[in-house]
């Protein structure tokens, strides 16, 4: 006999499938606060520094990963690797895994906190040799750069023979020579690398790759910009190549300028400079990708909105818009949208939570949710958003109790169960507790997520846009004590009754 489950989620995401759906992304909120990413499985997109390409109707989202603690400088940080997602309509992903396992000692060593790191995964897909390729940002050898082939966009991906180029060549081994790339293929199949050269403290190059796309060709334009950027994003359109980069360069900062440049070859002669926005609507470019959605063309630009160079990379969020063109080919100044439309489809679209995370849980603050069981059985399990930064010296706790007016808990605790420290993730993921206790259809309880850590925090994420007005999240600033409940807010939080 098939055992009966009655679930209740507080915060419910509404899912598509169909590729004509994708009309808007969220960027912010009504109040201009960076609204989280999270995959199918409720945890937070972690592909950071790397690009959206399509292939085959399907959109891929490769990045690197922060979740196991890595942190560019320090020397004891893991290396995390690089990772997937695809999705059908730019909105809703589903985690593909990681690229290949970078937790042999061979990439430690190469990448680990003790490296500058590796970082930047780009894909693109060879007609000739049916084969996809990754060529990834590396700074333990001379070229600056190795690569990989994949007979699929997810991988796994092997590495093949050590590419070379024609730009600092003959520079010492493992030093700062090659940085930030992109990788672009032409309409008559032709691929290009256009990288960052720190010799010349960051101007940009394009060179011309092999047929078989694993190196460089030798054909080269060096300074397309004059020094002080990176990120180059190269694409096409209506005939003219375009090249927009970080203007200036900066490692992991929030709000750099983002400009352009425009030739008739991706060799050149290129344009002067142009800027289009003086902060890349709060992080700093990425990439620009060409993709269809329905009928239309775009060209989607996206930046890191990274966490300001503070310790946990793992939290930055993404800003993804298409660039605006006028009719002589010019890109329009960027203006920061809130929602990025896509189309001109004047259906509705459904609407999906908005999630914002913050960190605070520790030391004297706890945070609270208060449900309604929808049944009477057993409690069997609670999953809520939770990380960790700054390094919590004590576990977290999770607690449940009967409520009592507003939300506050009453009584002893029904159940309490302590997640260690090492078990948390550095990007907001879901965690999973099993009370196991007896609780009664219609009454309410109370859910307290608290911790005794006296340094670093633990995180949440939350909508102020509360669901069910008898359903309330509170604080307490002092340790338990007392409870504070805050206006329209809800825990991402889920309860499971059987």
């Amino acid at each position: 006999m098939t055992t009966k489950r009655a679930f209740l989620i507080l915060l419910i995401v509404f899912f598509t499938a169909s590729l004509a759906s994708a009309q808007s992304i969220k960027n912010f909120n009504k109040n201009n606060k960076q609204i989280t990413k999270f995959d199918n499985l409720g945890n937070a997109v972690d592909a950071h520094d790397g690009e959206i390409a399509l292939f085959n109707g399907v959109y891929y989202l490769y990045g690197t990963s922060y979740d196991c603690g890595f942190e560019w400088g320090n020397k004891t940080a893991p290396f995390c690797g690089f990772k997937t997602y695809s999705s059908t309509d730019l909105e809703h992903w589903t985690d593909r895994g990681f690229m290949f396992d970078a937790k042999t000692p061979v990439w430690q060593t190469r990448c680990d906190g003790k490296t500058y790191g590796c970082f930047r995964p780009h894909v693109i897909y060879n007609k000739k040799t049916k084969r996809y390729v990754l060529w990834i940002n590396v700074y333990d050898n001379r070229v600056g750069y190795r690569v990989f082939t994949s007979k699929t966009p997810v991988g796994p991906f092997a590495e093949v023979k050590e590419p070379t180029l024609a730009v600092n060549s003959d520079m010492p081994v493992a030093g700062l020579n090659n940085g930030d790339h992109d990788t672009f293929v032409d309409d008559d199949g032709t691929a290009y690398l256009a990288y960052t050269d720190w010799r010349t403290k960051g101007s940009i190059v394009i060179e011309k790759l092999s047929d078989d796309y694993l190196t460089g060709s030798g054909q080269y334009v060096k300074s397309v910009t004059t020094g002080e950027t990176e990120a180059p994003g190269l694409f096409k359109r209506k005939g003219k190549y375009y090249v927009v980069y970080s203007d200036p360069n900066c490692g992991y900062c929030s709000g750099t300028g983002a400009s352009y440049r425009m030739a008739s070859s991706p060799l050149g002669p290129w344009s002067a400079g142009v800027k289009i926005s003086d902060n890349s609507c709060g992080g700093q470019p990425s990439f620009v990708s060409t993709i269809k959605v329905n009928s239309e063309t775009i060209y989607l630009f996206g930046s890191d909105l990274w966490n300001n160079a503070a310790k946990n990379e793992a939290l930055a969020n993404f800003y993804w818009a298409p660039l605006n063109f006028n009719d002589d080919g010019s890109i329009k100044p960027m203006e920061c949208m809130q929602t990025a439309s896509f189309t001109k489809s004047k259906s509705p679209v459904k609407p999906t939570e908005e999630f914002i995370t913050g960190c605070d849980i520790g030391k004297n603050i706890q945070r609270v949710q208060s449900f309604t069981a929808s049944k009477t059985g057993t409690l069997k399990s609670i999953s809520f958003t939770t990380f960790q930064t700054g390094y919590p010296d004590a576990g977290l706790s999770v607690e449940v109790f009967e409520s009592g007016d507003n939300g506050k808990p009453t009584g002893v605790a029904l159940a309490s169960i302590t997640l260690p420290a090492d078990s948390i993730s550095w990007s907001a993921r879901n965690a999973v507790v099993k009370p196991n206790v007896a609780v009664t259809g219609g009454k309410q309880y109370v859910v307290i997520i608290k911790s005794a850590a006296t340094k670093g925090c633990y995180g949440f994420a939350y909508s102020d846009l509360l669901m069910e007005a008898k359903n309330i999240a509170s604080i307490s600033n002092d340790n338990g004590a007392s409870f504070a409940a805050e206006n329209n807010r809800v825990l991402k939080l889920g309860v499971e009754i059987r």
